[in-house]
């Protein structure tokens, strides 16, 4: 995959529209009963960048980054102002935030998740794109220190303990993420007469699977 690591300018990204998508396959049957089944594991997010466009300026700040990915050639990094944390938008990362595996005295690499809960059914995203200083590892209740027990691939969200884990040992994360997307499109419609009627452009964004 093509990716740039670099993050669409957050501040533009505020107040954008957007949140995941799920696609269902219902099949209803002769006798008015359904049967539901989904093609995708994974949830896909989209989003519009254009409605956080606040001044030409940012219609020129949004053009500059739309260039430099070549429009839908190269992904990059979102910040979904809604959904970007380990735990409670409220509270700062804590290494407690989430359970990501269980030591088994052998495996020194886990993979950074976050899991949704509702009722006794959950959902486990795989986070690939945590943000630099943010990442916080726990072992058995107890902090790690990073660079020194552990290390972290920003590009991929995976993490290296540097001794593994003992058999039964909690591994537990708090962090940052951003979302690897890439623009929808391959145009940019912007007119200064619209925009200062207070149009925004349309500039659909989507997710993409590593």
């Amino acid at each position: 995959m093509s990716f740039h690591e670099i993050r669409f300018p957050a501040n533009l990204s505020f107040g954008s529209v957007g949140g995941p998508e799920r696609r269902t396959e219902v099949v209803t049957l002769a006798n008015g009963f359904e049967e539901r089944n989904t093609p995708w594991e994974h949830s896909r997010r989209r989003y519009d960048a254009g409605i956080g466009m606040r001044s030409l300026d940012d219609v020129e700040m949004l053009i500059a980054f739309f260039e430099a990915r070549r429009g839908q050639l190269y992904a990059f990094r979102w910040k979904d102002w809604s959904d970007y944390k380990s735990g409670l938008p409220s509270a700062d990362p804590a290494y407690i935030d989430q359970i990501i595996g269980w030591g088994d005295g052998v495996q020194t690499e886990y993979q950074l998740i976050k899991t949704y809960r509702s009722g006794t059914d959950t959902y486990a995203r795989p986070i690939q794109k945590p943000v630099d200083g943010t990442v916080k590892m726990g072992l058995k209740g107890d902090p790690q220190i990073e660079g020194t027990q552990y290390s972290v691939d920003l590009t991929t969200g995976v993490v290296t303990f540097a001794t593994a884990p003992e058999l039964g040992a909690e591994v537990t994360a708090g962090y940052e993420f951003d979302v690897p997307v890439r623009f929808d499109t391959d145009r940019v419609h912007t007119s200064v007469a619209s925009f200062q009627a207070g149009e925004a452009p349309n500039v659909p964004v989507v997710e993409v699977r590593s």
